[in-house]
């Protein structure tokens, strides 16, 4: 794993895409402040770039530098969760424009599986996740369902967790307001 999260690191400070485990499904990724990386991803998706993608972080903490606020309940959020949750923000900075939603929002998770976990720690910053299937397609529970074309077409493949066939479910989506109010989406 140590091999595969340096190689990985490497091309996302190089601007590359990766095809890499998370702890809900397969994902795509790149660095969240490379504009053109992200363009790749749309592209690749086949995906309306008006279609805001998601961020993985490694702590709750990460999240300061890329919204004007994040109240107590994301914190409160984060900590009492059992299952992957994805927060949806108000007030997206420091990130690639394109990835940024019209209404200035961006959703956030923090992830525990130990491979992205610990790859997001070593690059540093969020990293763009956005299931590996084409726009539209079925999203790949597992590493096997996943296209010859997606495979293909990123920079770099994961290999830890190739052979897992324990299939994960996606995570809960919540948006939060700045005050506190919270709205389920899925």
């Amino acid at each position: 794993m140590h091999e595969d999260i340096k190689k990985a690191v490497k091309v996302l400070r190089e601007g590359g895409i990766i095809l890499y485990p998370t702890d809900t499904i397969w994902g795509i990724g790149c660095d969240a402040s490379n504009e053109k990386a992200v363009e790749r991803i749309y592209k690749l998706k086949q995906r309306a770039d008006s279609k805001s993608m998601l961020l993985l972080v490694s702590r709750p903490e990460m999240i300061q530098f890329y919204v004007d606020e994040l109240n107590d309940t994301a914190y409160d959020l984060f900590d009492l969760t059992t299952e992957p949750l994805t927060i949806i923000l108000d007030d997206a900075k420091n990130l690639a424009k394109n990835l940024i939603a019209t209404d200035g929002s961006i959703g956030f998770r923090v992830t525990n599986e130990e491979f992205s976990h610990k790859m997001i720690q070593q690059f540093k910053m969020p990293v763009v996740s956005t299931s590996a299937n084409i726009s539209g397609q079925t999203s790949p529970a597992i590493f096997d369902e996943i296209s010859e074309e997606i495979i293909s077409a990123v920079d770099y493949v994961v290999n830890y967790r190739q052979e897992d066939t324990n299939k994960a479910k996606p995570s809960k989506i919540i948006k939060l307001g700045k005050s506190g109010q919270f709205k389920l989406i899925r």
